[in-house]
Order: structure tokens, then C-alpha cells, then sequence
């Protein structure tokens, strides 16, 4: 894992260890480090990314089977114009974004925790439920545990929440795989 000293952590509650608070703190950078070499611009939602603001990163032991553990990462940001649709709410679809990659957190800190490396996966469904809306300048919190981390899956469930008007926005479970790559043709 490899961190730097110098990031302010000070900011960011939880048990993980400073080294895997260091890796997390910076969703943008997170994602910048994680992304192929062949890809040179801005990628997707990099933007947002950069604003999301991770306030606490845990591994506790889970409450109904405590011979397993769970990863828990809590995000904040603030609805900006490029995240809302033509009604000035959050768009469906950047929910559906902001569940994706802060899910992936709450799972990268499972993985560095407890096994010291980080699983790379990709998104294999991501199931969703509309709640409520949030309007341009609305606070939101992202509440993201793990379900599962296994060999070949892993599994994720995210809330986010309005600080603003106190209510549900989203809910959303990510469900994950290592990917298989192809064969070659001989």
C-alpha cells in the first residue's frame, strides 16, 4: 500500500489504520492511482470524485456473524450543477455513480485491513432504489458497508442520505467480480 505521511487524516473518524485512512482520504486520487495507464485525460465523474470528502473509514467485527469482519466508509459532498437532472435534483444516474464508486471504498478498506492488498473487481449488477430527491446544494452522506469479500465476489450495500432535509435519497446494493481476462486465440 502505498501512502504518504504528509496527508492530513486528522479529519476522518474510525478504527483503520492510518495507512488505509491515508489510501482512502482522497476518492479522486484513489481512483487516478487505480486507472489505466492508456487512459491520458479526465475520466468519467472525475470531477465529483474529486469533490467527495471521506469522513470516517472502520473495520468492525459484523453484529450478526462476528467471526467475519465489515468495511465501513462514510462520504460527504455537496449537490453541485453537474450533478442534477433538468428539476435541479440529483440525477438518477449520478446516484447510481456516486453508489458504484463509494461502495468500491467501502470494500478496498475491507481488503486493505484485512489482507493488506487491494482486490481490483469490476461491477457485475448494481441494484438501486429511488427514495427521495436532493436539490442543487443539498448535503449528502454516504453510508457504505460491506456484505461480502470473497475469493471471487464481493458485495457492497450504500445509503445515501440527505443531511439537509434529513431524509433518504438512495439505497443500493453493488455487487462485484474479479474479472476474467480473455483467452487467447491460437
Amino acid at each position: 500500500m502505498s501512502t504518504s505521511d504528509n496527508v492530513d487524516i486528522a479529519h476522518i473518524a474510525g478504527n483503520a489504520s492510518p495507512d488505509v485512512k491515508r489510501f482512502l482520504s482522497n476518492p479522486g486520487q484513489f481512483y487516478q492511482n487505480i486507472r489505466s495507464t492508456e487512459v491520458k485525460g479526465p475520466i468519467f465523474g472525475q470531477a465529483i470524485q474529486e469533490r467527495l470528502r471521506v469522513t470516517e473509514v472502520s473495520v468492525n467485527r459484523k453484529e450478526e456473524e462476528p467471526n467475519k469482519l465489515e468495511g465501513k466508509v462514510v462520504l460527504e459532498i455537496t449537490v453541485a450543477e453537474d450533478m442534477v437532472n433538468g428539476g435541479g435534483n440529483i440525477h438518477g444516474g449520478c446516484s447510481a455513480f456516486l453508489i458504484d464508486m463509494c461502495s468500491t471504498l467501502a470494500l478496498s478498506a475491507l481488503s486493505l485491513s484485512s489482507k493488506n492488498e487491494l482486490n481490483l473487481s469490476v461491477s457485475q449488477s448494481l441494484n438501486i432504489v429511488y427514495h427521495s430527491p436532493a436539490g442543487l446544494g443539498d448535503q449528502l452522506r454516504l453510508v457504505n458497508t460491506t456484505l461480502t469479500l470473497g475469493a471471487r465476489a464481493h458485495s457492497a450495500r450504500t445509503e445515501i442520505w440527505n443531511v439537509t432535509h434529513h431524509r433518504l435519497v438512495a439505497s443500493g446494493v453493488h455487487i462485484k467480480m474479479q474479472p476474467s481476462f480473455p483467452k487467447a486465440n491460437l
